[in-house]
């Protein structure tokens, strides 16, 4: 028999257990570990940077329900990895993280690069190990996959030095384990499901909140079947907007936060009541309010306040037993109650004011103007990536999702720099979609070398808008050239980031005026090459004004 290195079995193992796609930045030493990966037919993305390339390892979990892979070098590469295991930690998404390490024997000695890099991954992974010998690397890829998709999902981190990757054993004394199967779909106790709907049918004013978690289990028919025979009104959460179309009648997001401050029984299909649900407490919420909580994850429950019913399990399980309930005993909300008319009322209001925004074709332009013209332009089908402080939280409620998984931004952990990464990663898992990356001009530049990157792997699916108001939150129109007078929010006025179509032969376009801009689009989407459209706006544009503070303190 032949023997193997160690990178053709990290390589072999990673395919054996489902792994598909792979992100990261070569060098000593994981360049056999890429290479083979390559030969095994797992598609490997150079990226520009480590930490996009975790971001889009992360985002591959998301979009396919198996991890993404980041491959990074020792030290300082496997220390921007990190930054992608943070990301998947805080939204529960799989992926893995592999580092190459120095040599074993060196250990202790000062080698290059030499850092404590399974001790530094550890309060992100919910798996972080170093193989002990070249045989037992499968063992330790599955270990590492599995750990990602199962329970509450996660990232993992596998370290591997240079004496291990390059070692080699006989074929015949190696064991791969099987795929490791998709995890089991739990349901709850039928106690609770019935528990949970007499809940609801006690509620005067009840609401459904449908969170990511219920998009990442592939929820999204046993969700829409539920609400459409309840009747219940909904909201989403960012990013489980297309779990039902954001069109659909049920949805009460222009409403959001009299839906929230007036609802006295919630049901949570996969949210949680952190900070982007304002914790679930008052101001935004009625004190008395009565919630019932469906999480994959049993530590969940009751954060922040107390659940009157638990539905621990799979969003898609659950729901389908909350269904099967219903089948059995019929009920449904009415739709003419004090509750509703109050609801569409400011459904109304709400949008007429938006309207008036969207209509203003004033220069400089201001977001909603700017949003319409996108709104109107892309895919119903088109996944949507978002990124940027008022560009995501005004893209959020003016860009629509009709499908599941067609939505990233910022998420659960406010990560901005997510946006090139995770575009790249939907571009390359679905090539049969149009992929826009929709980012503000600070959040473009965390990693705008990455439209190189994009260009490189013939990701013509993809296209870069930029809303450009010269700095974080708006700079001014000039900058003095002095350190000590140029806020620390500016950036370079009117900057042309557009021009960097150039750098790969992609066309770029620099929009100043509202009649420029669905032109613009039109031409960027039919282009050859990822273009890059440039959208200028008024450094003092802002969300129109909300009844609370964005963020509850």
């Amino acid at each position: 028999m032949a023997q193997l290195t160690g990178a053709q079995i990290i390589a072999k193992s990673l395919r054996q257990q489902g792994v598909e796609y792979m992100f990261g930045i070569v060098g000593i030493p994981v360049i056999p570990i890429a290479v083979h990966a390559q030969r095994e037919g797992i598609k490997f993305f150079g990226f520009r940077n480590e930490q996009a390339a975790s971001y889009a390892a992360a985002a591959v979990g998301y979009l396919t329900g198996r991890p993404g892979v980041c491959l990074a070098v020792s030290g300082p590469g496997m220390i921007h990895g990190i930054a992608g295991m943070a990301n998947a930690w805080s939204n529960c998404w799989p992926m893995l993280l592999i580092g190459g390490a120095n040599d074993s024997y060196q250990n202790g000695q000062g080698a290059f690069q030499e850092a404590p890099q399974i001790e530094t991954a550890r309060p992100y992974a919910k798996y972080a190990a170093r193989p002990d010998s070249v045989k037992r690397i499968p063992f330790y890829v599955e270990q590492a996959i599995r750990s990602t998709i199962n329970g509450r999902p996660g990232a993992a981190y596998l370290d591997m030095p240079g004496d291990i990757i390059t070692g080699s054993v006989e074929e015949e004394e190696l064991e791969f384990p099987a795929r490791c199967p998709d995890p089991a779909r739990t349901q709850a106790p039928q106690d609770n499901i019935d528990a949970a709907m007499a809940a609801l049918k006690s509620a005067e004013r009840p609401l459904v909140i449908v969170g990511k978690g219920a998009a990442y289990s592939r929820a999204e028919n046993e969700v829409r079947e539920f609400l459409e025979t309840t009747q219940l009104p909904y909201l989403a959460s960012p990013m489980g907007k297309g779990v039902m179309p954001d069109d659909h009648p049920l949805s009460i997001a222009p409403a959001r936060s009299q839906a929230l401050l007036g609802a006295d029984v919630i049901l949570l299909m996969g949210a949680r009541l952190n900070w982007m649900m304002h914790f679930g407490q008052p101001p935004r919420f009625d004190p008395k309010v009565r919630v019932i909580q469906m999480d994959i994850s049993a530590e969940e429950i009751g954060t922040n306040i107390p659940t009157e019913v638990a539905l621990v399990g799979d969003a898609k399980a659950i729901t389908g037993q909350l269904n099967a309930h219903l089948k059995s005993v019929p009920w449904q909300y009415p739709s003419e109650t004090t509750w509703w008319t109050g609801l569409r009322k400011k459904i109304e209001e709400n949008g007429a004011q938006v309207t008036e925004y969207m209509a203003d074709d004033s220069t400089p332009m201001n977001y909603y103007r700017v949003y319409k013209d996108i709104r109107d332009f892309i895919p119903r089908d088109a996944i949507i990536q978002n990124e940027g402080a008022s560009t995501m939280d005004i893209g959020r409620t003016l860009m629509p999702n009709f499908y599941a998984r067609h939505r990233l931004d910022a998420g659960t952990f406010g990560t901005m720099g997510v946006g090139l990464g995770q575009a790249i990663a939907a571009a390359a898992v679905h090539p049969d979609k149009k992929v826009f990356c929709i980012e503000g001009d600070s959040a473009f530049g965390f990693s705008g070398m990455e439209v190189e990157t994009a260009a490189r792997y013939g990701l013509n699916n993809l296209t870069f808008i930029i809303i450009n108001n010269n700095g974080v939150g708006g700079g001014p129109d000039e900058l003095v050239p002095d350190a000590t007078k140029i806020p620390p929010s500016a950036y370079t006025p009117r900057a042309h980031y557009e021009a960097m179509a150039g750098i790969y032969g992609g066309k770029g376009f620099f929009v100043t005026e509202p009649s420029e801009l669905r032109p613009a689009l039109e031409e960027a989407v039919n282009s050859d090459k990822p273009a890059i459209v440039n959208i200028m706006i008024s450094a003092r544009a802002q969300r129109k004004p909300q009844q609370f503070a964005w963020l509850t303190r």
